[in-house]
């Protein structure tokens, strides 16, 4: 039997990590943790003003998510997060290193028309920008797969599904 991936759904806000994210945990059989439920609410203030947060606003983020996909090793769970510097997914691996990545990709056009039909999020579309500006995709010597966001949310799924399934068993 194949062990589980401790996935990260990964990718600039408006991609739909958080939409894709509790798909993709139901489609593996394991849980799924909202990324933005692990930002101290400073954070969430700070982007709902239209202030990008910096990495010392990052690192006690990032530590939880960290935290919870270690505890989730072995048994697999979905996390969606951002984690857009390389330097976010290094601190991501060095709590839980079998973590695998889901990178949600897409153009910006489309991505900023999802984002202005959203409803109820803390993150505008003012941030966008700083959002790609920040972005470092995942590297040939990360583990994880780049996903095309275009098409309905359950293609993305199975995008993702198929592209984690040809990943290498965590557990060898």
């Amino acid at each position: 039997m194949r062990t589980p991936h401790v996935v990260v759904v990964m990718g600039v806000a408006g991609t739909g990590k958080t939409t894709i994210g509790p798909l993709l945990a139901a489609r593996l059989g394991v849980p799924y943790a909202e990324g933005d439920d692990f930002h101290p609410q400073a954070n969430i203030a700070k982007m709902a003003a239209g202030v990008p947060l910096d990495d010392a606003d990052r690192w006690p983020w990032l530590d939880a998510i960290g935290a919870w996909a270690h505890e989730r090793a072995g048994r697999g769970g979905v996390v969606s997060c951002s984690a857009l510097k390389r330097s976010y997914r290094d601190r991501l691996r060095a709590a839980a290193p079998g973590v695998v990545f889901v990178h949600l990709t897409g153009d910006r056009a489309l991505i900023e028309d999802r984002m202005s039909h959203r409803q109820g999020h803390f993150m505008p579309t003012a941030l966008l920008d700083s959002q790609f500006a920040t972005l470092q995709p995942l590297q040939a010597d990360e583990a994880g797969v780049a996903v095309d966001v275009g098409g309905g949310p359950e293609e993305i799924t199975e995008r993702a599904v198929t592209a984690l399934d040809r990943l290498p068993d965590p557990a060898s």
